[in-house]
C-alpha cells in the first residue's frame, strides 16, 4: 500500500494572462467551461485533509483568474493544509491580497522572467514586470512567506548575477532558480532555450557565491537542467509516491504532463475519491515502485534516487514511456539528449524562441512531438 501523499498541486485553471516562451503546460489546455466548480474543489480539499496531506499548492495557468480563490484558500486552511499560491501576480490588488491573507494564505510565490523590464515583458508576452515589483513590495507588508521564482534559460543566463541582485532587493525569504523544463511550449522552443555548457558552468559559480552571501538571510534553491546532469531528475519525487496533481477539469495526475502518455486512464474527482485514486487506480500504480523498470534502471544503484527519471520525458524524447529517461547518461537513448546539447553548443542553435502567443504556428512546428497525446485536456 502506498504511503499518504504529502501535497496537492491544484491546477485550478489553465487561463493565464502571460504567454511565456518556456511554458511547460500542455499545448491543449482545459477550457473554462470544463473547470471544476467551487464545490468540487472544496470537496477535494476536504478529502486532502482527511488523507493527512500537509500542503496545497494553488497554481495554473493563473490561479487568480478564479474569482473563488479566496473561498478555496479558506477551505484549504479549514482542512488543515498549508496554503501556497504560485502566481504571476496579474490580477492581484492590495485589497485582494488582504482578503487572501485573511482567508489563511501562508505562502506566495511570484514568478519573474528577468530583471530587465523589456526582456521580462517579452519573455512573458505581457507588460507585467512593473506590476510584479509593486506587488512584491505589498507582499512584504504582510506576515506571509515570500518566494521569488526565476526561470532561467539561454536567453537570460548571461546576466544571472544581475537578476539575483534585483531579486535580493525584493526581500524574499527564498529564491527558486529553476532551469526551464522541456515540456509543452518549452520543448517546442528547446533549441532557443537550452543553455550552453559555458553558460551553465558560470551560472553554477554565481549561484554558489550568492548562497554564501545570503547565508542565514535568503535561501536559494537551484537545480541544473537534467540535460547536463549525469543522472535524471527524480521527477515529482517518484511517480505516485509523494504528490497528487489535479488539473482544471478534475483529472488526477501523478505530474502535470502525464496525459501525454498513451494508454493511461486518469480518474476524475467527480467520479472517484482521492483515497481510491491514490491507492487503487491503475494510473498511479503504473510506474510506482521498481517493477516496471527496464535495464539499466532495474539493476542501477540510483533507482531509488531518480526512479528511472521522468516518464513523460522518456515518452516525448524516446517515444516510449517505459524507457530509461534519455537524460540519464546510462540510458540506451541518451544520444537524443547528447544531440540536443551538441546543438545548443554549436552555431546552429536558434537565436530566439517563438512567442507562445503564436499558438497555431507552434502546433504546426511541433506536431511530431505531440502525436502521442490520445486524451487531451
Amino acid at each position: 500500500m502506498a504511503s499518504t501523499p504529502l501535497a496537492l498541486i491544484a491546477e485550478v485553471t489553465h487561463r493565464c494572462p502571460l504567454h511565456c516562451v518556456y511554458c511547460s503546460n500542455p499545448l491543449q489546455l482545459a477550457a473554462t467551461s470544463a473547470e471544476l466548480s467551487t464545490a468540487d474543489w472544496i470537496s477535494v480539499l476536504q478529502q486532502c485533509g482527511k488523507l493527512g496531506m500537509l500542503h496545497a499548492h494553488f497554481t495554473g495557468g493563473e490561479p487568480l483568474a478564479r474569482p473563488d480563490l479566496t473561498e478555496l484558500i479558506t477551505a484549504a486552511r479549514a482542512a488543515g493544509l498549508y496554503t501556497n499560491l504560485i502566481t504571476s501576480g496579474i490580477g492581484l490588488t492590495d485589497q485582494r491580497l488582504q482578503s487572501l491573507v485573511d482567508a489563511g494564505l501562508d505562502h506566495i510565490q511570484i514568478s519573474f522572467q528577468d530583471s530587465r523590464e523589456g526582456a521580462a515583458n517579452w519573455i512573458a508576452g505581457a507588460k507585467a514586470h512593473a506590476h510584479k515589483i509593486e506587488l512584491s513590495r505589498a507582499i512584504r507588508r504582510h506576515k506571509i512567506a515570500f518566494t521569488v521564482n526565476l526561470v532561467v534559460h539561454r536567453q537570460n543566463l548571461d546576466h544571472l548575477e544581475e537578476m539575483i541582485g534585483f531579486i535580493e532587493q525584493l526581500q524574499p525569504e527564498r529564491i527558486e532558480i529553476a532551469h526551464t523544463q522541456y515540456y509543452g511550449w518549452a520543448l517546442a522552443n528547446r533549441a532557443a532555450l537550452l543553455p550552453t555548457r559555458a553558460q551553465l558552468e558560470k551560472a553554477v559559480e554565481i549561484v554558489a557565491a550568492a548562497e554564501k552571501r545570503f547565508a542565514g538571510r535568503i535561501r536559494i534553491d537551484s537545480v541544473v537542467p537534467d540535460y547536463y546532469a549525469k543522472y535524471p531528475k527524480a521527477c515529482m519525487g517518484g511517480w505516485g509516491q509523494r504528490l497528487m496533481l489535479i488539473n482544471p477539469a478534475g483529472r488526477v495526475l501523478p505530474c502535470h504532463a502525464a496525459e501525454v502518455i498513451p494508454g493511461l486512464e486518469f480518474e476524475n474527482v467527480k467520479e472517484k475519491t482521492l483515497e481510491w485514486i491514490w491507492q487503487e487506480s491503475s494510473s498511479f500504480q503504473r510506474f510506482r515502485g521498481e517493477g516496471w523498470m527496464p535495464e539499466p534502471c532495474r539493476s542501477c544503484d540510483q533507482r531509488t534516487q531518480d526512479f528511472g527519471g521522468c516518464r513523460c520525458q522518456a515518452l516525448l524524447l524516446a517515444g516510449d514511456a517505459t524507457a530509461t529517461d534519455p537524460a540519464c547518461s546510462l540510458a540506451p537513448m541518451h544520444h537524443l539528449v547528447e544531440a540536443a546539447v551538441g546543438e545548443a553548443n554549436s552555431d546552429v542553435a536558434i537565436a530566439e524562441p517563438t512567442p507562445a502567443s503564436s499558438f497555431a504556428q507552434l502546433q504546426r512546428q511541433t506536431s511530431n512531438l505531440w502525436n502521442y497525446r490520445t486524451d487531451p485536456h
